[in-house]
C-alpha cells in the first residue's frame, strides 16, 4: 500500500505550470512513497511562492533522508565474510600504519612465476621497492616492522642492492639501536634481529650494546609480563619461536658466549613440549587453542602460527654452530613440520589457507604464513635439511602462488590482520610483515639453483 509522506508544491503562473509531477521513490525496507503535488491555480503572491519552495524542499529532504542514511550504513558495514570484529582489527592496524586493504587494489601484475632465479628476483624486486616506498616513514620498533626489516636485510644480497640496507641502517640509527621495552618479550626483541645482522657486517660494540644489555636482564631472571590464561612461560605463544630465537643465536655469533644459546635452547624445548602437537607435528598458537575446534570439529592450526615456527627454525639455525648438541633436534622438528603442512598444501592456489584444516570457512589462501612455510622450504632445501626431490614441486606451487598475489604497483595481498587466530580478510589486504615473509621466501628461492649447482659440484 504506497504511503504519502510528502507533498511537491505545483504552483501556476499566468497560465503555464512549473514544478514537479506525481513521483515516487522506494524506501530501503522496499515500501513505495509516492510524491503527489499540489495545485496553486492563478497568480501567486511571491510569499505564497516562497512558501511552496520551502515545502517542496522540505518535502525533498524527508523523503531523500532514509535512502541517504541506508547508503551511508552499507558503506560503513564490513565486507560480506568479514565479522565486525574483524573489521576493527583490520581498521586498527590501517591506523596504526602497518598496511591497508583497498576496495579497488587495481590489476595484478603481469609476472612469471617460475622458479629460474631472475624471475624470483624480479618478483621479489618488485615488492620490496613498492613496500619500502610505501613504508618508510612509518618505521617503528613493533615486531610488525622487524619481520618487514628481516625481510629487507635478506633482499639486499638477493637482489645485490644496498638500498634495503641502507634503510635499515638509517633505522637504526632512528631508535638507537634499542628495543622497543626495558624487560622486552619476544616481540619486543625481534627487531634486535636486524640490529645484530646489521653488527654481524661491521662490528661496532656500541650499536649492539643496548641489546646485549636486554638480553642480559632477562638471563638475570627479569620477566615481560605475560597474559592472563597464558602459560608462565617466557615464550608462552608460537609466534615467539620467530620473533626471538633468532636474536639469542645472533647474540652467540656476535659474542661467542655460550650463555645465550643455553638460554634460547632451554626456552624453545619448553614452549615445543607444551604447543607441539607431537601427532600431527603442528603447532597450536597458545595454551588457549589446545582444546578448541572449528566448525567442523578439527582442531586450529593457524597457517601463520605455524609458519612462524618453521620461519623460525631455520633462522636461529642460520646461527648455531654446526656441534651444537641440539642442533639435530631443530632439523627434525623443521622436517617433521614440513611433511605435515605438504600434505595440507592447496593444489590449485599452492598456498596455504588461514586455518590449515579448515578450507570451508577460509577459501582464500593466506599469503603471510604461506610465504615463511615457503621460506622455511627453500632455506632447509639449500642448507641440506630437507629432500631436494620432495619439497622442490612443493616449493615450485607456493612460489607461483604467491607471484600471483602481486599486484601491478607491487602490492602483496591476501595477508591477514594482525591477530591470533585464522581470520577473514580482502583479497587486497596488505601488511608489513606478510612483506618480509615474502621477501625473505624470495631471497631464499632465488639460491635454489646456485645450491643445486654447488651440490652438484662437489658430488663429482
Amino acid at each position: 500500500m504506497p504511503i504519502d509522506i510528502c507533498k511537491f508544491a505545483h504552483v501556476s503562473f499566468a497560465g503555464s505550470q512549473t514544478g514537479p509531477a506525481s513521483s515516487a521513490l522506494i524506501t530501503p525496507e522496499g515500501q513505495k512513497m509516492t510524491c503527489q503535488p499540489i495545485s496553486l491555480k492563478g497568480r501567486a503572491s511571491r510569499s505564497l511562492r516562497l512558501q511552496a519552495n520551502i515545502l517542496l524542499l522540505t518535502a525533498l529532504s524527508f523523503c531523500v533522508a532514509p535512502l541517504l542514511a541506508q547508503t551511508a550504513a552499507d558503506s560503513a558495514s564490513p565486507p560480506q565474510g568479514i565479522s565486525p570484529q574483524e573489521q576493527e582489527g583490520i581498521d586498527r592496524d590501517i591506523g596504526r600504519h602497518f598496511g591497508d586493504a583497498p576496495a579497488n587494489p587495481g590489476p595484478k601484475a603481469n609476472l612469471s612465476g617460475a622458479l629460474r632465479p631472475a624471475d624470483v628476483r624480479a618478483a621479489t624486486r618488485k615488492v620490496a621497492d613498492w613496500e619500502l616506498a610505501w613504508s618508510q616513514p612509518y618505521f617503528d620498533r613493533i615486531w610488525t616492522w622487524s619481520v618487514l626489516y628481516s625481510g629487507f636485510m635478506a633482499a639486499t644480497p638477493a637482489l645485490n642492492d644496498s638500498r634495503y640496507r641502507d634503510a635499515m641502517r638509517a633505522m637504526a640509527g632512528k631508535f638507537q639501536w634499542q628495543l622497543r621495552s626495558e624487560l622486552p618479550n619476544a616481540d619486543d626483541q625481534s627487531i634486535g634481529q636486524t640490529y645484530l645482522e646489521l653488527y654481524l657486517l661491521q662490528p661496532a660494540p656500541e650499536q649492539i650494546a643496548p641489546a646485549r644489555a636486554a638480553l642480559d636482564d632477562l638471563l638475570a631472571g627479569g620477566a615481560a609480563r605475560i597474559p592472563e590464561g597464558q602459560a608462565q612461560i617466557p615464550w608462552w605463544w608460537c609466534d615467539a619461536l620467530f620473533m626471538a630465537p633468532p636474536v639469542w643465536s645472533r647474540m652467540y655469533q656476535a659474542t661467542h658466549d655460550k650463555k645465550y644459546l643455553d638460554y634460547l635452547d632451554k626456552h624453545w624445548w619448553e614452549t615445543s613440549g607444551l604447543l607441539y602437537d607431537p601427532r600431527r607435528h603442528l603447532y597450536f598458537r597458545d595454551v588457549t587453542f589446545l582444546h578448541k575446534t572449528n566448525a567442523q570439529g578439527n582442531p586450529i592450526f593457524w597457517s601463520r602460527g605455524n609458519g612462524w615456527v618453521m620461519g623460525g627454525i631455520a633462522r636461529t639455525l642460520d646461527y648455531l654452530p654446526k656441534d651444537y648438541p641440539a642442533r639435530a633436534k631443530y632439523e627434525t622438528q623443521l622436517r617433521e613440520m614440513a611433511q605435515a603442512v605438504a600434505k595440507l598444501q592447496d593444489p590449485q592456489a599452492g598456498l596455504w589457507h588461514a586455518d590449515l584444516l579448515d578450507t570451508t570457512d577460509y577459501p582464500q589462501p593466506e599469503t603471510s604464513g604461506s610465504a615463511l612455510i615457503a621460506f622455511a622450504m627453500a632455506w632447509g632445501i639449500n642448507h641440506g635439511v630437507l629432500d631436494r626431490a620432495t619439497y622442490m614441486p612443493v616449493i615450485a606451487k607456493a612460489w607461483r602462488g604467491l607471484v600471483g598475489e602481486i599486484y601491478a604497483d607491487g602490492r602483496l595481498g591476501n595477508i591477514q590482520q594482525t591477530g591470533s587466530a585464522p581470520a577473514h580478510y580482502l583479497p587486497s589486504s596488505s601488511y608489513t610483515y606478510g612483506v618480509g615473509g615474502f621477501l625473505l621466501a624470495g631471497s631464499e628461492v632465488a639460491q635454489l639453483s646456485e645450491h643445486a649447482a654447488k651440490r652438484r659440484r662437489t658430488e663429482r
